[in-house]
């Protein structure tokens, strides 16, 4: 499976009584398909994925992989969990409605070693014959999947991809220098996917996408081209709305700025509450000065 380009971590957009509001998810997928992302990945951090349930998940999962029918969207199914067994149903519903990959994340809360790690992966690749893509963020989980382990697990022909939240291009780098074309490797962090793109990485799951996918979209392309120099540049200029997209914890920043956009992306679930006023002041400043249209 070829994995390359910009894929968009999507929100999960909620009515205001708190349930799935699929229209607005429609709309929102149709809008990343006009802008011609290379995948959407849903059901994942961005899209509130610990506060669905299986039920909700799967829902939406079904919603994304009809909505792209037709066109050239690629879909990476979140089926992460902190039990493994779990992880299996969502990966065999994902393989069975059509998913093109899923996205796993390390197990959270339960800290398992390396070797737990590498079991935990194991077991779903050799249980469900579907593309895996590797989550990686330690800021969320508590733990960190390390290169070594990650060579490992390319003796599964179905880990295809990483995607790395772990902020050290040094681990990155090592990532690339042990596993090579056997692994693709995404940022999940805006801010670095130039730097990961120069360590050899493929390109990114992205927050700030979601309300400019672009951006992201013109900076990794110049990148592929070749002009080294227009990539420097693009990414310089969405740093600030990158950054912007983590002033509190994700997504609070993107679903407030796709609000204020008119994108419907609705309430939060708790434990997720609304921003603060210093912060939205904020976030609509930088807004701003993109030139969007505030609401």
């Amino acid at each position: 499976m070829i994995l390359r380009g910009c894929y968009v971590a999507i929100v999960t957009p909620f009515s205001e009584t708190g349930t799935v509001n699929e229209k607005a998810l429609r709309s929102h997928i149709d809008f990343l398909i006009g802008k011609g992302v290379s995948g959407i990945v849903p059901c994942g951090t961005t899209g509130e994925s610990a506060t669905l349930s299986w039920e909700e998940h799967n829902h939406v999962v079904d919603i994304a992989l009809e909505q792209v029918k037709g066109s050239k969207i690629q879909v990476i199914a979140g089926a992460g969990s902190n039990n493994t067994a779990e992880s299996l149903a969502a990966a065999r519903h994902a393989r069975e409605r059509g998913a093109d990959a899923i996205l796993c994340i390390t197990p959270y809360y339960n800290r398992p070693t390396q070797e737990g790690l590498y079991q935990h992966f194991r077991a779903i690749a050799t249980q469900v014959d579907i593309p895996m893509v590797v989550y990686n963020v330690p800021s969320r989980t508590g733990v960190n999947i390390l290169p070594e382990t990650l060579e490992r697990l390319c003796e599964f022909k179905n880990v295809v991809a990483v995607k790395e939240a772990c902020g050290n291009i040094v681990q990155i780098s090592e990532i690339h220098r042990r596993c090579g074309e056997r692994l693709t490797i995404l940022s999940g962090d805006d801010p670095l996917t130039l730097p990961i793109l120069v360590c050899g990485g493929k390109g990114v799951i992205s927050v700030v996408a979601n309300i400019a996918p672009e951006k992201p979209i013109a900076m990794i392309n110049a990148f592929f081209a070749k002009d080294i120099n227009g990539a420097l540049a693009l990414h310089e200029t969405l740093l600030p709305l990158s950054q912007a997209m983590f002033i509190e914890t994700n997504p609070i920043p993107v679903k407030t700025a796709m609000n204020l956009l008119g994108m419907k992306a609705g309430p939060f679930r708790l434990p997720l509450a609304p921003m603060s006023e210093r912060n939205k002041t904020e976030l609509v400043a930088v807004l701003q000065r993109y030139g969007f249209p505030i609401r």
